[in-house]
């Protein structure tokens, strides 16, 4: 699927190869307010800026006020804010980086985000490690012999079969985050099977 729109959150910029492949195709740049200086520093403009701004310097405000969007509502976070831009302007293959890094806090919650915007978007988040993918039923997802792989639950009680993986699960309801961890696909694809929940999948990339 082509992702052509990325967002830029606050956390590590990007270095490996493959997010900064991602982010020099898109389309669609849009910065979540304190990661416009990076992205500025790697030498692209955004279309859009969003967020409750009280990352964003006063130089680059008054440089890119005209694509300034200003949400001060507390409720959510400032991800939540431009994935919610992105949908209201129509763009729903989206790609996440720089969500990573920097607090392990902010790290957890942006990845467990992604079951929520997947209701009404594409949309992945790349890191400099792999990819983490959202699913909300049963899924075939691409993959290569040999890659890392780990599945997260994020309800308990969802029971997840799987083909396709070295160590399969079977009716496994993950009652913790590192139940499915560090598994493997074994062929070019391998698929989960579950009723209902929200799961997440880490897809890590090939070793350079």
């Amino acid at each position: 699927m082509n992702y052509n729109t990325v967002i830029i959150a606050d956390g590590t910029f990007p270095a490996h190869k493959i997010p900064l492949e991602y982010l020099r195709n898109a389309e669609h740049v849009i910065c979540c307010d304190g990661s416009a200086e990076n992205l500025i520093n790697f030498g692209l403009e955004p279309e859009a800026i969003v967020g409750d701004m009280d990352s964003l310097s006063d130089d680059l405000a008054e440089r890119f006020a005209d694509r300034l969007f200003a949400d001060d509502e507390q409720e959510t976070n400032d991800l939540t804010k431009a994935v919610m831009w992105c949908r209201g302007m129509g763009y729903k293959d989206i790609a996440i980086v720089g969500a990573t890094g920097k607090r392990e806090d902010h790290t957890i919650g942006n990845i467990s985000l992604l079951v929520e915007y997947c209701r009404d978007a594409n949309v992945i988040m790349v890191t400099d490690t792999g990819i983490f993918k959202p699913f909300l039923e049963s899924s075939e997802i691409a993959s290569f012999p040999g890659q890392l792989v780990s599945i997260f639950s994020i309800d308990p009680e969802t029971e997840i079969t799987s083909e396709g993986l070295k160590y399969p699960l079977v009716n496994a309801r993950l009652k913790n985050w590192w139940v499915a961890t560090l598994n493997e696909a074994v062929e070019n694809t391998f698929t989960l099977s579950f009723k209902e929940g929200r799961v997440i999948v880490y897809l890590k990339f090939r070793d350079r």
